[in-house]
């Protein structure tokens, strides 16, 4: 029996008990993880997702933490008098395959008790979140667009307050664990941005970011 899961935004070909390298996942050593992106499942017979597989599940075990194999990116402009060399290594989780599950849990009786609830409740409840969302659209940060928001959002980083007290090491770990695309941003003014924002200094902000280019301060 196998699957294809997608993991960290890659996917791969997963069977019982074997180890995988993925990229950097933010659990513990020793602890489980579950993926529910399962794209296909082959248990003696083959059912494919659209895209995804309702209901199936993989479950893991995180075995450590490491760095890839040096990269070394090189490039040279003939005629320019141009070279520049640069290395690079991945953060990487090392997992185990200890489940492959097709019918996942079903979750029915608490969707049918909210769809119970009055609707003068449920009107007041809709409002609130929206606005909680609004409050913390991360994509309000000078530098921060839909794909690293969602990044920082699945690392736990899903509000203004978070952002602030978080420690830019801590963030470029993070940038450079999703992948070498976004490892070359620069968020040395994110959690300066963020406090702004938790604090409600919206006209503040925004006059900062008019005057500082592209959210980098010189």
């Amino acid at each position: 029996m196998y699957a294809i899961v997608e993991i960290a935004g890659q996917q791969f070909k997963v069977a019982k008990d074997q180890k995988v390298f993925v990229n950097r996942l933010q659990g513990k050593e020793g602890s489980r993880v579950s993926f529910d992106k399962v794209l296909l499942v082959d248990d003696g017979k083959v059912t494919i997702g659209a895209p995804a597989i309702k209901g199936a599940e993989v479950t893991a075990k995180i075995l450590g933490h490491l760095k890839g194999d040096k990269v070394i990116v090189f490039k040279k402009k003939r005629r320019k008098g141009y070279k520049k060399k640069n290395g690079h290594r991945q953060f990487l989780s090392e997992i185990q395959i200890e489940n492959i599950s097709v019918n996942g849990a079903k979750k029915a009786p608490a969707k049918k008790k909210e769809e119970a609830k009055p609707k003068v409740e449920a009107a007041p409840k809709k409002e609130a979140v929206k606005k909680a969302v609004k409050a913390d659209d991360l994509k309000k940060i000078e530098g921060i667009g839909p794909k690293i928001a969602e990044i920082f959002k699945a690392a736990g980083i899903d509000s203004f307050a978070k952002l602030a007290k978080t420690d830019i090491t801590k963030l470029k770990e993070i940038l450079e664990a999703a992948g070498s695309r976004y490892a070359s941003k620069t968020p040395d003014s994110w959690p300066k941005q963020a406090k702004m924002a938790a604090d409600g200094k919206w006209d503040e902000l925004k006059k900062w970011q008019e005057e500082v280019k592209g959210g980098i301060e010189k």
